[in-house]
């Protein structure tokens, strides 16, 4: 739908198209003269702005359409306190557009789903775009992040234009909050500081990369759930010790990181009393708790 002339295309309704009802019956309207509009009237109404909002009658509670191609949608609901982000949850609409008090928040589409199949994940070999795949099956994008700075502590409004059709009941404010962070490195796994450091010539071995952890701001380290340096396995929220493990792993961060808000540790066998396995590429997996 762009470009010059595109009344002249041979795109959209085609025909034949009749108006029926009428007390003389039918009428067909395929040879009448035709001509199209930029844009949707709501649009031209500003529906979704808090001015243009009130301009017209809504449709509420059993009233509300559902599943319904080109329909718009308003409520109205308070912040949540705190200072977590927030995010809006759109699964449960097809596509369309979404505005918080006026602001657009951009364009949804929770129908297009990631298509492929998901196996087990492993990168030996060559590459494809078939490796390693996640969430078929699942919508490209469901949460859409709100800036606070757009809401009042009452009394937001928040508006829908939904084009395909979608259960506006199913839409929820949902707020992040961080109950853990973890890390998941190799030894000698290259960072791009580390790598400007030796390509400037301001070093002249290896270095070794680090793990950071931050937790979000007011939270801090209460403990840790996880950490191992060897062959752990798994991932965030199910790490697991493998077949080498070096005992002190849990004592360095606790140690370093616990009633802080943030800490690093250096990747390295002397951090955690020794080499628990020569010979064999190791990495560190720790997982540790915010509150």
């Amino acid at each position: 739908n762009v470009g010059v002339h595109f009344e002249t295309w041979n795109a959209g309704i085609l025909g034949p198209v009749t108006l029926s009802g009428l007390n003389d019956g039918w009428r067909d309207l395929s040879w009448q003269n035709w001509s199209y509009a930029v844009g949707l009237k709501g649009e031209a109404m500003g529906l979704h702005s808090l001015s243009g909002s009130v301009s017209v009658e809504w449709a509420q509670e059993s009233l509300v359409a559902e599943k319904q191609p080109l329909t718009w949608y308003k409520t109205i609901f308070n912040a949540p306190g705190g200072s977590a982000p927030l995010a809006l949850d759109m699964d449960s609409m097809s596509k369309g557009q979404v505005w918080i008090n006026g602001q657009s928040l951009g364009r949804y589409w929770p129908a297009y789903k990631a298509s492929g199949t998901c196996n087990s994940c492993n990168y030996t070999g060559t590459f494809n775009e078939n490796k390693c795949l996640s969430n078929c099956g699942e919508a490209s994008q469901r949460w859409y992040h709100i800036p606070r700075s757009w809401l009042y502590p009452t009394g937001n409004l928040l508006v829908v234009l939904e084009e395909w059709g979608g259960e506006p009941n199913g839409i929820s404010l949902v707020k992040r909050e961080i109950d853990s962070v973890c890390s998941d490195i190799f030894e000698w796994q290259p960072t791009l500081m580390n790598w400007q450091m030796q390509a400037s010539g301001k070093v002249t071995k290896p270095l070794r990369p680090k793990v950071h952890l931050w937790c979000s701001p007011g939270q801090q380290i209460s403990s840790i759930r996880f950490a191992s340096f060897g062959t752990p396995e798994g991932t965030c929220g199910s790490f697991r010790q493998g077949s080498c493990h070096a005992f002190h792993s849990y004592d360095v961060f606790e140690r370093t990181c616990l009633g802080l808000n943030s800490c690093s540790v250096t990747v390295a066998p002397e951090i955690f009393g020794g080499d628990p396995c020569p010979n064999v590429m190791k990495k560190l997996s720790v997982e540790a708790v915010c509150s």
